[in-house]
């Protein structure tokens, strides 16, 4: 996880669109270098976050970051706009070719410190189709900082969201961050 410095048009911003620039694709080289595979741009600390509607200062700062890393050869990129901007991470990955994106609500309902933030999986999989987009969703199961309204189990919740809400690959992740999830958790879900 690329922890962004926080972008342009947020209360703590403190950087130019180009230091951030600089830090991501510093960041993303050093994971490369130490063999990782993948890494995701997250927004961590545009804090206190919008629950859906991203404002285009935040989506035309994480395309123009996307567009410099992206030229960083030999490693998968993917994209989370916080707190559920799915839509426009699924457009950022798509026209810089990206792997993946992270849908922290993709099904169902939750309670958040930005309210309830309720599931886009069928506006999202229909963008998708229109975009003839090969983006692969990673979507969160019982996403952290949050409480689902529907209290069903983790097991079963993974398992919609996999057959009912799209997800290429499920992401488990503890109560808060950086809580490292429960091994039962992530055990529940991989059965």
């Amino acid at each position: 996880m690329v922890h962004l410095p926080a972008l342009p048009g947020s209360p703590e911003s403190k950087y130019t669109l180009g230091e951030i620039i600089d830090y991501a694709k510093k960041e993303v080289t050093g994971f490369k270098d130490a063999g990782l595979t993948g890494a995701i741009l997250e927004n961590i600390n545009d804090y206190p976050f919008y629950k859906d509607k991203i404002p285009p200062i935040t989506v035309a700062a994480m395309a123009a970051i996307s567009q410099e890393v992206k030229k960083i050869p030999g490693i998968e990129i993917g994209v989370n706009i916080l707190r559920n901007g799915c839509t426009e991470a699924l457009t950022i990955a798509t026209l810089f070719d990206f792997s993946f994106i992270r849908c922290n609500v993709l099904s169902g309902a939750y309670v958040t410190d930005q309210g309830i933030i309720e599931g886009n999986g069928a506006d999202l999989l229909r963008y998708k189709k229109y975009l003839n987009s090969n983006v692969k969703i990673y979507a969160d199961v019982h996403v952290k900082h949050s409480y689902p309204l529907y209290n069903v189990p983790i097991d079963i919740a993974a398992e919609d969201l996999s057959e009912r809400g799209g997800a290429d690959a499920i992401i488990v992740s503890g109560s808060r961050s950086p809580v490292p999830p429960e091994v039962e958790r992530v055990k529940a879900v991989k059965r």
